[in-house]
């Protein structure tokens, strides 16, 4: 399940993935709540929290995550992903360089440092 997480300066788009994350939870909550804020801004600041709740991602989520990310490839100011989970955290090590903008990888107990980079 992905949720909004609210409480975060206007232009930074929040969330918060928890148990199994599935194409549904894309399609009715992500990509909208991307699309509405591209609208208003022209690139965007990220924050995504998998929690010690989250355990998977089914594969058509997987798949939109690959389709907003390379849809809106420069739309990308900052993401702060933030996470415990090892192989998420060495995969955005591993990976972020091929998304444009900046990313910096987070502990779960760090969030609040996540917030305030993407608030600068």
């Amino acid at each position: 399940m992905i949720k909004l997480i609210k409480d975060l300066p206007d232009d930074v788009l929040g969330f918060e993935a928890t148990g199994i994350v599935t194409g549904e939870d894309y399609e009715t909550v992500l990509i909208p709540a991307v699309e509405k804020e591209l609208k208003k801004y022209p690139k965007l600041k990220l924050l995504f929290h998998m929690g010690s709740g989250f355990t998977s991602y089914e594969m058509k989520a997987l798949w939109d995550d690959t389709k907003i990310g390379l849809g809106h490839l420069r739309a990308w100011e900052r993401i702060a992903l933030v996470s415990d989970i090892d192989w998420i955290r060495s995969a955005m090590h591993m990976f972020g360089f091929m998304i444009p903008g900046h990313i910096r990888v987070y502990k779960s107990d760090e969030i609040s440092d996540a917030k305030k980079w993407l608030a600068e």
